[in-house]
């Protein structure tokens, strides 16, 4: 059994949360990079060791060690050089879940070339902003034809020729990534001088959901990686040598923070599945045949999940399981725990950080509750004047950068000055999320601060009603937001997606508001139900409460 964290935390142990949080200290140096002080240094001291297990849905199977992560990781780094790729240079991934991924990434890492994953359900315009915004000089995407397309449209527009990979397949203008990797040397040596990746240097820019507007470009620094030890160790308390699986597409932050860094820092492997089309039964299978031992998922998995029939599974190589991204709803977590006997704790964290806020191993699970804060992080919640809140007051979710930057936070929004400016102020990092702590220290989600409702007084958060009327039997989905009112601000609206074969109709309006003054406090009820076809949504899913908003303030 071997483990690197050792070689990047000072202890490894802890007896406590407040152990853990008073004493959690990294260490590094300044060339500090994964490809090389983590993968390469797994290949030289335990070849065998497995790093990835991967399968799809055409019965492809294939088991990496972290041996031929390093080989094949240093014939994509030649390639890439041999094309021009530099230290610096932005590579747009567009990767679905394909094992290239974690290939391409390790070898942009070793380069020191800028890693940007993106979604592969991009359209032209969102290719084209991306590709604009960020100068991306290379491209690496799927054999399917969608995305070619788009990608050869956009470089028409362009004053130079992007580099252009595709994965197995040949095709006219582009690179056949896994044919030409196999002519490139498998020894790639560390780069030195002006070509040095440095720890404090940009490695990786994620685009944001875009769920108040355009999306912005978030900028990592190499350490970045380091900030995903507590993650991994702690949170989701992985298995030395055992398997990992976080449910979540590449093009996505929550696919590092899951599938990649502090995973295989702390000595754990990591299970794909590259499915064409999720299903949560499928899923949950290739999971028990492939023996992972903790999962990471969303609440809408395990909401999924619950609402199949899974009581019959083996869940018993399972020891850990974990959630965030959105609130957990407190009828999920119940229900999933009836069902498989496992606790699911909450995390919480951005596109602009690793994970500032978890139910750590120490602590039990309180359901409405993501946890306390991370020792990287010193998280607070704060009033407009910047000053702490008391127990039970809500505040935003604020960081405390006025002695030093933590190595799981941003490095900035690249290009945006004003974006930066309005999040870094006055020594803190805002995050834009209002939540309460209670008088055991731990922390409750309210809402994104656009997302607050204001009626009459009253302030609401959009996920507890959520969570209300989401539990009513007829209700698929939901989405609850402000609507303008003349006489109390604001009042609580619920669009709602019913459930197959439901139809709508005043006397199911009524049942559901009356359902949702039993669950939560009766103020909270939505005074205005609108029954949709769907929810807007952005590509990575999440509901666009603005634009219900600005639909609703134009009528």
């Amino acid at each position: 059994m071997t483990s690197l964290i050792k070689d990047f935390v000072e202890r490894v142990d802890f007896e406590s949360y407040e152990d853990f949080y008073n004493n959690f200290k990294l260490k590094y140096k300044d060339d500090y990079n994964f490809g090389f002080d983590v993968v390469d240094k797994y290949a030289d001291i335990d070849p065998e060791k497995v790093a990835l297990i991967w399968t799809n849905d055409k019965n492809e199977s294939y088991t990496f060690t972290f041996k031929d992560m390093k080989k094949l990781s240093n014939q994509a780094a030649n390639l890439f050089k041999k094309l021009g790729i530099k230290k610096g240079d932005k590579v747009m991934l567009t990767l679905k879940n394909r094992y290239e991924f974690w290939i391409t990434m390790i070898a942009l890492h070793k380069i020191g070339a800028i890693a940007i994953p993106a979604t592969h359900m991009l359209k032209y315009k969102d290719i084209d902003f991306r590709i604009k915004q960020a100068d991306v000089k290379a491209v690496i995407t799927v054999e399917e034809d969608e995305l070619i397309p788009d990608y050869e449209k956009v470089e028409k527009n362009l004053d130079y020729n992007l580099q252009k990979l595709v994965i197995q397949k040949d095709i006219d203008g582009w690179i056949n990534f896994n044919e030409t990797i196999k002519n490139e040397n498998d020894t790639f040596e560390r780069p030195t001088g002006d070509e040095k990746p440095m720890a404090d240097e940009e490695f990786l820019i994620y685009f944001t959901s875009g769920t108040s507007g355009l999306p912005k470009m978030v900028s990592h620094r190499h350490t970045y990686s380091l900030g995903h030890i507590p993650t991994a160790k702690y949170w989701h308390n992985v298995v030395e040598d055992g398997i990992h699986h976080t449910a979540a597409d590449t093009g996505w932050g929550k696919a590092v923070w899951g599938n990649l860094y502090g995973q295989w820092i702390a000595g754990t492997s990591i299970f794909i599945y590259d499915y064409d089309r999720f299903d949560g039964i499928k899923l949950l299978e290739k999971i028990i045949e492939n023996k992972v031992n903790t999962f990471c998922a969303p609440p809408t998995i395990y909401r999924f999940l619950i609402k199949g029939d899974i009581s019959g599974y083996d869940f018993s190589n399972i020891q850990y399981v974990t959630t965030a991204g959105e609130p957990l709803p407190p009828e999920v977590s119940k229900k999933f725990k009836e069902i498989t006997g496992l606790t699911i704790k909450e995390g919480f964290g951005q596109t602009e950080t690793t994970l500032a806020i978890g139910t750590f191993i120490w602590l039990d699970a309180k359901l409405g509750s993501i946890g306390k804060p991370s020792p990287l992080f010193k998280t607070k919640l704060i009033n407009e004047n910047n000053e702490e809140v008391d127990i039970g007051a809500e505040g935003e979710i604020s960081v405390d950068v006025k002695e030093n930057i933590p190595e799981g936070l941003f490095k900035e929004y690249y290009k945006d000055f004003e974006k930066q400016k309005s999040a870094w102020h006055d020594g803190y990092y805002h995050c834009g999320d209002t939540a309460w702590r209670d008088e055991d220290g731990y922390i409750h989600f309210i809402g994104r601060n656009d997302d607050i409702i204001k009626s009459s007084g009253y302030r609401i958060g959009p996920y507890e009603v959520e969570s209300a009327v989401l539990s009513h039997e007829s209700v698929a989905n939901c989405a609850i937001t402000a609507y303008p009112d003349e006489i109390r601000g604001q009042i609580v609206k619920a669009s709602i997606v019913l459930q197959p074969g439901v139809e709508p109709s005043d006397e199911l309006i009524k049942d559901i508001q009356n359902h949702v003054k039993n669950t939560t406090a009766p103020y909270k009820y939505p005074r205005m139900i609108e029954f949709v076809d769907e929810l807007p949504e952005t590509i990575s899913g999440k509901i666009r409460r603005v634009q219900i908003r600005e639909k609703d303030q134009n009528n």
